[in-house]
């Protein structure tokens, strides 16, 4: 699913913390402090002490510099992951290069930081970096101090021996880069479906408490509505004759304004219908015209057009995204300054809805957070002007956001970015097959010519 909340999610969380990286050198400087006194007190190797342990040192002034300038939650970007990785790769040749080249046994540690880079860092930075080991590997071999040996003796290697090592540090870097990766990315996407997987139960969950509340709701308003409509009909036919046409205009109104009530609960009501058959299979732009209906008859001002490639698709009718779509077209109407645009388009390939307005349209908070609970697109100011009655809980959007993705579709909110234009765009889209998935076949039933036709006055009908 197309959210950028979970975008964000997974790429924040594929940021290593900088104390990881603190952690993990602070690891490599003991085990570099504990080889170097080992070798030159414990084996009595001739080692250049000073040099190797003012190299070991940058490290340490490095992690006390990180830790005292970032909070150990800081997470690093891929760019300062590397940057790192890289001077611990440049620190150790520096260290292999007063200890012997490739000689030294300890060289296959240039694995180490290619292999971490692999698990945390996109392929391009694995790869620089497994390159810059790769290098100062080949400059170790034609270049390093003697190997460190017994006071008694002193001992070289042959190059076959060095190339060996060199071959080895050069198919480790891969072998091991690529596998790292490889792992890494399935648990990264196995980590992304589950996120996915929680968000939409997430949602699931708060629609199924709100299904619960609008069914009480239905039960409850039926009565009222019930009465007003009683005592509107007696006051339309007590007042009508000697009504003034102020009067008499807002008891029509009044009387249009409960019907539709009463029409909405009557969707609420139907929501969950699953009817089948030939009369549930609608064309694509008959359900235009279903959707814009109930909004021509409120005179609202609507540019209508459908139109595609090939033949027109046709679906199941489906009341949970005719609820969706209506309460889309329904914002629009009311943040329009002067028309909305309804737009059909069909290819071979997909089906799409475009609603367009020329109102203010959509915030930023709604833009970022579109489809999420409690997340109105009614302002405060916008209900004092008296463009709307009132502010709003922000359930419409995600009520109709998660009926519409549940019959498979993708929904696009964006501003209109012409120049001297302004307004609301909300796209709704399907690949095609989803789209005409259930719907009755669309051929006329063959007649068979063999069987007499009944008498005209019995014909059904």
């Amino acid at each position: 699913m197309p959210d950028s909340n979970l975008h964000g999610l997974v790429r924040n969380s594929r940021h290593l913390r900088l104390d990881t990286f603190v952690r993990l050198r602070w690891l490599a400087i003991t085990g570099q402090s504990a080889a170097v006194v080992g070798a030159q007190f414990g084996l009595g190797l001739a080692l250049p002490f000073g040099w190797c342990f003012l190299v070991i040192a940058t490290s340490s002034w490095l992690n006390l510099a990180l830790r005292i300038r970032f909070p150990a939650s800081y997470r690093l970007s891929d760019d300062s992951a590397a940057l790192l990785l890289a001077f611990d790769i440049v620190q150790l040749a520096a260290l292999l290069f007063l200890t012997g080249g490739l000689q030294n046994p300890f060289s296959l540690l240039f694995l180490a930081p290619v292999l971490i880079s692999a698990t945390a860092l996109p392929p391009e930075r694995t790869l620089a970096l497994g390159l810059l080991a790769v290098g100062l590997a080949t400059l170790l071999a034609l270049v390093h101090r003697p190997l460190p040996w017994f006071s008694d003796g002193r001992i070289e290697l042959p190059f076959l021996y060095v190339s060996g090592v060199w071959t080895a540090i050069l198919l480790g870097t891969a072998f091991t880069g690529v596998y790292a990766w490889r792992v890494a990315e399935e648990t990264r996407l196995l980590a992304q479906a589950l996120a996915a997987t929680e968000l939409v139960l997430a949602r699931e969950q708060h629609l199924s408490q709100l299904d619960g509340l609008a069914a009480a709701a239905a039960h409850e308003l039926g009565t009222p509505l019930g009465t007003i409509m009683v005592v509107t009909k007696e006051l339309i036919r007590q007042l009508g004759p000697t009504a003034s046409p102020a009067v008499a205009e807002d008891l029509n109104l009044l009387r249009e304004q409960v019907d539709r009530c009463r029409g909405i609960l009557g969707k609420l009501t139907s929501l969950d219908g699953d009817g089948v058959g030939f009369l549930e299979t609608v064309t694509f732009s008959h359900l235009v015209e279903e959707l814009v209906a109930p909004q021509r008859a409120l005179g609202a001002v609507l540019d209508i057009s459908s139109l595609g490639d090939g033949p027109e698709p046709a679906c199941r009718r489906n009341p949970g995204v005719m609820f969706g779509l209506a309460n889309i077209l329904d914002n629009a109407v009311d943040f329009a300054d002067s028309r909305v645009a309804v737009e059909g388009r069909w290819t071979q390939e997909r089906v799409w809805i475009e609603i367009r307005d020329d109102g203010p349209g959509f915030s930023s908070e709604v833009l970022l957070r579109a489809g999420e609970p409690y997340v109105t697109t009614r302002s405060a100011d916008r209900s004092q002007t008296g463009g709307t009655v009132g502010a709003g809980l922000g359930l419409g959007l995600f009520i109709a956001k998660t009926l519409i993705e549940r019959s498979g579709a993708q929904i696009a909110l964006m501003n209109v970015s012409a120049p001297e234009a302004h307004g609301a765009i909300v796209r709704v889209s399907w690949a095609r097959h989803i789209f005409e998935r259930g719907a009755a076949p669309r051929h006329s039933p063959e007649l068979n010519i063999h069987t007499p036709l009944p008498p005209g006055d019995v014909v059904p009908i």
